[in-house]
């Protein structure tokens, strides 16, 4: 999040409503108070407007929230409040990030409190995908991945460069492959959005027999916001992408000044390193 920035505050709306683990608090309901910092996407222009599709109606979020908590019944407040946010960042699209509490004065404590609450936090994240294919039918492949990325809720895809046949990287002799690069906006993290990519790998019969092998699908989180990040199952920056035709190229559609966080070079930058 940028230094300028707008907040719509919402305290204490007050909503009638049926969440709870025990049967009686499903059945009979009892009051429940929202508290929201709504963060929204900002500039100059935004700022200085005084329509009110340049920012997010108020009166009408309030009624939003309140119509989702009555129309849908969940066990845990972790639950109603983690797919409330998923909802609000889905349906408004000036939301960049929301952080909502969820207040239950009537809890079913048996002792003296005031209140409990949950609160979450949840952002748009910006992430960078690199994707190929070598096997079958690699347009249709790449087509429908792209697709189930912005199918779901929690992404959106955003850019998609040209497609580009490149040679196949590495020791195995195989097809030339197809390779495009793609901008989401996401709600997940980087290792649940690892676990989205990899689902939509298993749907494309994705096998992974032979290192650096042929491939149905292949999909690599290539930047996720400017996080760096090394664990056994993913690594951010994408490892050695400098040295990757195939990664550099179709990113510098969609991502040319995107400065790599290690390496201090922009995508631009190393592509032109990498054609010297």
């Amino acid at each position: 999040m940028t230094n300028d920035y707008r907040v719509i505050k919402i305290r204490e709306l007050n909503v009638y409503a049926n969440h709870g683990v025990y049967e009686e608090e499903t059945a009979n309901g009892q009051d429940f108070f929202i508290n929201a910092d709504i963060i929204l996407y900002s500039d100059e222009q935004d700022v200085l407007s005084d329509e009110l599709d340049e920012t997010v109606n108020y009166a009408e979020l309030c009624s939003f929230i309140t119509d989702y908590m009555k129309n849908n019944t969940c066990k845990l407040l972790e639950r109603i409040s983690e797919l409330l946010c998923r909802e609000i960042l889905s349906r408004y699209s000036l939301v960049e990030s929301i952080c909502l509490e969820i207040r239950k004065p009537d809890a079913p404590i048996g002792l003296p409190f005031e209140s409990v609450s949950v609160e979450r936090k949840l952002s748009w994240h910006t992430a960078y995908l690199s994707l190929g294919s070598n096997m079958g039918e690699k347009q249709k492949y790449l087509d429908d991945a792209i697709k189930a990325l912005d199918s779901e809720i929690h992404t959106k895809v955003t850019a998609v460069s040209d497609m580009l046949v490149t040679k196949p990287y590495g020791p195995v002799e195989q097809d030339d492959f197809i390779n495009c690069a793609v901008a989401v906006k996401t709600m997940l993290s980087p290792a649940k959005l690892l676990d989205f990519m990899h689902s939509i790998e298993q749907a494309a019969d994705r096998k992974r027999e032979i290192h650096w092998g042929p491939r149905t699908l292949d999909l690599d989180i290539v930047f996720y916001d400017e996080e760096v990040i090394s664990t056994r199952d993913l690594n951010v920056p994408h490892i050695d992408m400098q040295n990757r035709f195939f990664v550099l190229k179709p990113m510098s559609q969609i991502a040319g000044f995107y400065r790599h966080p290690i390496l201090g070079k922009t995508v631009n930058q190393m592509l032109n390193d990498l054609e010297q």
